[in-house]
């Protein structure tokens, strides 16, 4: 598989698993680096493993003799390792950090990290988001706190900071020629990206009652609506002269802009706001509003978000053999990324990676992982 891209010539190997380990390696392929997943077993193709697309795929029995060599001489000829199960999985099948050549970067996926109480424990998304204080300010006010898909702690304080890991020892290894071991936990990845929130905690402006501050409902001007025909519409006009266009395109009395931010007035105007909402369709409202600088948007479903033509004018969804998905992001202006190509199934490319591995004819045969 011929590789282009910024990433192009960097050497991956993935342990095949779910959720943000699989995604910084699709994202990581999207970009060029050549990524190689050590399956368990064959598996027919499905076109719907996103997180498998641009990847080559050996199934090895890590606990076989032959299996164990295969996976240790892959890594050898690799730069990086991604993994994401508990702590001690990896040790324990003779594939951790110190079985590995010290120029390996070993980059390690879990939700609490690789030491402390819950270490050993399993948890999910929402879990994580529990235990960091950003899933207590979502929500209703009165009401449980809402899952936020698994989109925050998975892949935001995930994937993303497992990226960033990579992407900087990367750059040490440059000057040091030496590998290191990456702890990405999603319930650190999490508050790292609350310094907005910590700071207005620290200054008294962030109640810690949902649905009373700036961005988590509270504010009239910052939530979602409903319309007349069922669909919803987005309000997010935080900045005066964003809030005074919103106000004018609404038709509403200019004299809302002076008490915008006095949160006393905040509940009769959600009240009134919802009331307006409802007496247009989602279509509707978002004819009023596009093009200005109101900050107002339908709430699209996936369909139609694929279907809106910004997202068509920018190619940010590609459906390859008719499956949805989004282009390979950010956009690069010399080292754009390669075509997206289908995913490629467990086990495709074991005979001619472990040909490659030097491993001989027979030894190949024996390695061979039936469905």
């Amino acid at each position: 598989m011929a590789h282009t891209g910024a990433l192009s010539g960097l050497k991956v190997v993935e342990f095949t698993g779910l959720g943000p380990a699989p995604l910084a390696g699709q994202l990581l392929a999207d970009h060029g680096a050549s990524v190689t997943t050590i399956d368990r077993k064959p598996l027919p193709t499905d076109p719907t493993e996103i997180n498998r697309r641009g990847k080559r795929s050996v199934c090895l029995d890590l606990k076989s003799d032959l299996g164990h060599e295969a996976a240790l001489r892959l890594i050898a000829a690799s730069d990086v390792v991604i993994e994401g199960f508990r702590p001690g999985v990896m040790e324990r099948l003779g594939l951790g950090p110190d079985d590995c050549p010290d120029t390996i970067i070993y980059a390690r996926m879990t939700g609490w990290g690789q030491t402390g109480p819950l270490a050993q424990t399993a948890g999910h998304d929402l879990n994580y988001l529990a235990l960091t204080g950003a899933l207590h300010m979502m929500g209703r006010d009165n009401e449980p706190p809402m899952p936020p898909l698994n989109l925050v702690a998975d892949f935001g304080g995930g994937t993303m900071f497992l990226l960033f890991g990579i992407m900087a020892a990367l750059f040490e290894r440059q000057k040091s020629g030496k590998g290191q071991v990456i702890d990405a936990a999603m319930c650190e990845g999490v508050p790292a990206m609350m310094g907005l929130l910590h700071q207005w905690q620290a200054k008294g402006t962030w109640r810690d009652t949902r649905e009373a501050n700036l961005l988590d409902g509270g504010a009239p001007f910052y939530r979602c609506y409903a319309c007349s025909d069922g669909g919803f519409i987005s309000v997010g006009c935080l900045e005066p002269q964003f809030f005074a266009e919103f106000i004018r395109l609404s038709g509403r009395d200019q004299a809302e802009c002076a008490t915008q931010n006095d949160r006393s007035t905040w509940p009769e105007m959600r009240a009134q706001y919802a009331q307006m909402f409802a007496q247009k369709t989602r279509d509707e409202w978002a004819s009023i509003f596009e093009g200005s600088d109101a900050c107002v948007a339908p709430v699209l479903t996936p369909t139609e978000a694929s279907e809106h033509p910004h997202n068509q004018a920018r190619g940010t969804f590609l459906a390859p053999d008719g499956v949805m998905q989004a282009a390979p992001a950010p956009v690069l202006s010399r080292t754009s990324a390669p075509n997206v190509k289908a995913p490629t199934p467990p086990g495709a490319d074991s005979a001619e990676i472990l040909k490659a591995l030097g491993f001989s004819s027979d030894q190949i045969e024996k390695m061979l992982i039936t469905p």
